[in-house]
């Protein structure tokens, strides 16, 4: 079965759900997104309305795509479509064999149009971000190129969904499939090793801020079982948590990211009982800040950090149940250390990182750590951070 320093503040997108369109019969008819009981087939020629609202038709399956985002392009290797990938950012380069593609991205960290027309795509991923704007899809589609554009994944309902729209847009709709059943099957031993368990206090932070109730980070620390006390203490998006708070949560577990893996250095954080007892865990941003299959790994990871026993247990039992077809997860290497080098951060929420794409730039995917917030909420994260900016040295370093 197939898998799974201060730079610029990344402003935090507000999301709106979209529905496709697919050719069916020679028309163009309405339908959900795809899921995993409704994923089309895969045949050519398709019509689908993207979430610019327009009509994209693929007369055949694309042999060449280009991915403006490195979470797009972190999906096609999932799905097994790698091989038609001619174009990336440069933030996805972490990605086994990437750094073989084309480089899209400016020294400036943004999209250049000019390169990605002259790779003569049959097909361009353009998930949305502060740089894959509607205006970036339209400064390509006037010079010929086919654009599919499509608001990022908020929430991991949404990643299966787009993990599947993928895979009908390119002609991996079985691949699709598996990675989507695969990224099940993890939630399914995550869930049977909660069942009973206490959740510990957990608390993210990364470059003095953390995320709250309306981000996507918060929806992994609770699937994998803690509870994020950023949300408890009333954090809605993305803030810098007063010392204060921090005593006052006092929490079992700190996660911190591979942007940024220094503890802060206050006494409030060396009070806490995470520190005191050295439970302190460092998750792959790649894993964090992504809105692709791979955000399981950063769910499996706070599982069997804060509940070994009971993860391990159900991973066992798991692996003696009879799959049907032989294949396990890791069959395809769809996540290997050397694949997810843990460099940059490309879809980082509110955090401060020059080297990102998606965070500062084309692959935040529309939002920071692709976490739910208004343009109101961002435009207050940003005046935050700029401020904090002010009279704080922050070293800064995908996706």
């Amino acid at each position: 079965m197939s898998r799974i320093r201060i730079g610029g503040i990344a402003l935090l997108v507000l999301m709106v759900a979209c529905t496709p369109v697919a050719a069916v019969g020679g028309e163009s008819v309405a339908h959900e997104r795809p899921s995993i009981d409704t994923v089309d087939d895969c045949s050519f020629p398709v019509t689908m309305t993207d979430d610019s609202g327009t009509e994209v038709t693929l007369e055949d399956e694309p042999e060449t795509v280009v991915t403006l985002n490195p979470s797009a392009a972190q999906t096609m290797w999932e799905i097994g479509a790698e091989e038609k990938v001619v174009g990336t950012t440069k933030h996805a380069e972490n990605l086994e064999g990437a750094s073989e593609r084309t480089n899209i991205s400016t020294d400036a960290e943004t999209i250049e149009p000019e390169i990605v027309v002259d790779l003569e795509p049959d097909l361009v991923l353009a998930p949305s971000s502060n740089f894959v704007s509607e205006e970036t899809v339209e400064t390509l589609r006037e010079a010929g190129v086919t654009v599919y554009y499509f608001q990022s994944a908020e929430s991991l309902e949404e990643v299966r969904e787009r993990t599947l729209l993928v895979g009908s847009l390119v002609g991996e709709c079985e691949g699709a499939e598996e990675t989507v059943a695969w990224m099940d099957d993890e939630l399914e031993i995550v869930e049977a090793a909660l069942e009973g368990e206490e959740r510990p206090d957990v608390l993210y932070t990364f470059f003095g801020f953390t995320a709250g109730e309306e981000t996507f980070i918060h929806e992994l620390i609770e699937t994998g079982g803690g509870t994020n006390v950023a949300a408890e203490a009333g954090v809605a998006a993305y803030e810098q948590l007063s010392e204060e708070t921090v005593v006052e949560q006092d929490p079992d577990w700190i996660v911190l990211n591979t942007n940024s893996p220094e503890m802060p250095d206050s006494s409030a954080y060396e009070s806490t009982t995470a520190v005191q007892s050295d439970q302190v865990v460092t998750v792959d941003i790649n894993h964090l800040n992504r809105p692709g299959p791979r955000v399981i790994h950063a769910i499996t990871t706070f599982a069997e950090t804060f509940h070994p026993e009971a993860y391990a247990a159900a991973t066992a039992d798991a692996a003696d149940e009879p799959t049907g077809d032989g294949d396990s997860a890791d069959d395809d290497g769809g996540d290997s250390s050397a694949d997810d080098e843990p460099d940059v951060d490309d879809d980082a929420p509110a955090e401060t990182t020059e080297s990102d794409d998606e965070t500062a730039g084309d692959d935040a995917d529309g939002v920071p750590g692709f976490g739910l917030a208004s343009a109101a909420t961002a435009a207050a994260v940003v005046a935050v951070a700029l401020a904090a900016i002010g009279s704080l040295r922050h070293r800064n370093d995908r996706s």
